[in-house]
């Protein structure tokens, strides 16, 4: 069979290829003898229908279309393994299905003209004498302290008070009643915006601006409206920068009373004997976390310059690849948070997401390539020993070892740890200036760029929208105490069967 190769753009590869007229009358008798075996025709038993009556039962066009459809899928693979071309994907028909139809005789010659991706093309023009900045990252000397506050209101005792009135710092027990203003000015109930016997902290940021304000001062069993509007972005499109009103009884006022941070408080939250060893954990936990900080902000600033010496055709194969592997972990991500996504995602909503991730996508795939150029030229691999120690690792925090996928954990373990050398290499034969924590912020007009992308819609902020009025914000959550092991939990969570 004679196949013409052409070179295309985004990494394809253009076949011209003429199908000789055996193959061509080949196909259309085993197209033929097939479908008379299958379709039913009145009168006649299967298999032994005239082929003049199957024919006309069918219509030649129709059947014409069927062989057609056989015919270029056979004649491309056989050019694929003829020519030895390294295909991925399917193939793409650059010949037009209805002139084929036109022009195909059995037992003619036929030419058709078709496309398949390859594997990218990459050029890395230099890897090796960069210079490039990253910010160092260095713990917050009063984190320790920020967090051990933290567990200390957790933990503290709420007493009840009745000679004075609510102050900052205080948990009161209130119902309320919250209405707002309609189109003709007055002022009616909203869907959650009502409760009893509701307990809030008389904390800042932790209320819409005006609410906590007004509940400070109020004496015991005291009753008062507080005219307050709704911010202007509000989540809540209908109640946005709208005034509202909110009848409120204080019904309790509790004190917090904080335990004394002792060896027994470091014991009652963690495994520590002392507060001393309390504290040591914490702050080498912290010098951690800022070490690997400053590790991924170099990292992260060696890959960007060599995305830059990149030039690569990437095939849409691959990119449509990519864009299925983020949808996914999107939709895994909303599920986890306990939403339906059979019922919010539609067709338009999915198409939407494609859209938005494919540039996200590109660009992890113009990553990767760059690495893995890098990996190619210098022949750096991951050798067998250490990738059985990893996944030994990452084994030995799995508790139910039947949800680990083991070939997948391979593949996980074998990226991260051929990344881990990647990244050292190209730390040894390049230039790494570490310059303070917020040095390389965005200027702010690009910076403002970035929040209105930020505030672009997002099947996220779609199926975060809350239904009822969030009077109070999302709570402080404590720091834990003692940090897991990291890079195993993530690639078991990788290599779990979902």
């Amino acid at each position: 069979m004679k196949v013409t190769q052409e070179v295309l753009p985004d990494s394809q590869v253009g076949l011209a290829i003429e199908i000789p007229a055996d193959l061509s009358q080949k196909t259309y008798d085993q197209v033929l003898n097939k479908m008379m075996r299958t379709v039913n025709v009145p009168g006649f038993r299967k298999g032994k229908v005239p082929r003049q009556v199957f024919l006309q039962r069918v219509g030649v066009p129709q059947f014409k279309a069927a062989v057609i459809e056989e015919l270029v899928q056979n004649a491309v693979e056989k050019a694929i393994k003829q020519e030895e071309i390294e295909a991925i994907g399917n193939y793409q028909l650059k010949s037009s299905f209805e002139e084929l139809i036109s022009q195909y005789e059995p037992g003619q010659p036929l030419a058709i003209q078709a496309s398949v991706d390859v594997p990218p093309r990459v050029t890395l023009k230099t890897y090796k004498g960069l210079s490039v900045q990253a910010e160092e990252i260095l713990p917050d000397p009063e984190q320790v302290d920020t967090t051990l506050a933290k567990y200390q209101n957790n933990m503290a005792t709420l007493v009840p008070i009745e000679d004075r009135p609510a102050q900052a710092g205080d948990v009161a027990v209130i119902d309320f009643v919250g209405k707002v203003q309609n189109e003709s000015g007055e002022f009616e109930e909203f869907q959650g915006g009502s409760g009893t016997d509701f307990q809030v902290e008389l904390e800042e940021g932790r209320f819409i601006p005006g609410f906590m304000e007004g509940i400070i001062g109020m004496a015991l069993e005291e009753a008062k409206d507080i005219e307050i509007p709704f911010p202007d972005d509000y989540s809540q499109a209908e109640l946005a920068g709208k005034p509202a009103v909110f009848s409120i009884t204080l019904k309790e006022i509790k004190e917090k009373e904080l335990p004394d941070l002792d060896d027994d408080f470091a014991q009652e939250i963690s495994e520590f004997a002392t507060i001393e060893e309390l504290r040591t954990s914490l702050t080498e936990r912290y010098q951690e976390e800022a070490t690997e900080k400053t590790k991924a902000n170099k990292d992260a600033a060696l890959i960007e310059a060599l995305v830059e010496h990149l030039e690569a055709e990437i095939p849409n194969t691959l990119v449509q690849k990519e864009v299925d592997f983020l949808l996914t972990q999107t939709i895994m991500q909303l599920s986890r948070q306990g939403i339906d996504v059979n019922k919010m995602l539609t067709r338009e909503l999915v198409d939407g997401m494609r859209q938005r991730t494919r540039p996200e996508a590109i660009e992890r795939l113009r990553r990767t390539l760059a690495l893995g150029e890098v990996a190619k030229q210098e022949g750096i691999k991951v050798e067998e020993e250490a990738l059985q120690a990893k996944i030994k690792e990452a084994m030995a925090e799995v508790e139910d070892p039947s949800q680990i996928d083991p070939d997948r954990l391979t593949q996980v373990l074998t990226e991260e740890l051929l990344q881990e050398k990647i990244l050292a290499w190209l730390e040894e034969v390049n230039t790494v200036e570490l310059v303070p924590e917020g040095t390389l912020q965005p200027e702010p007009e690009a910076a403002a760029d970035l929040d209105e992308a930020l505030e672009s819609d997002t099947v996220e902020s779609e199926a975060a929208d809350a239904q009822t009025v969030e009077v109070e914000a999302t709570e402080v959550e404590a720091t834990e105490v003692s940090a897991a092991g990291a890079s195993a939990g993530k690639s078991k969570k990788k290599a779990e069967n979902r």
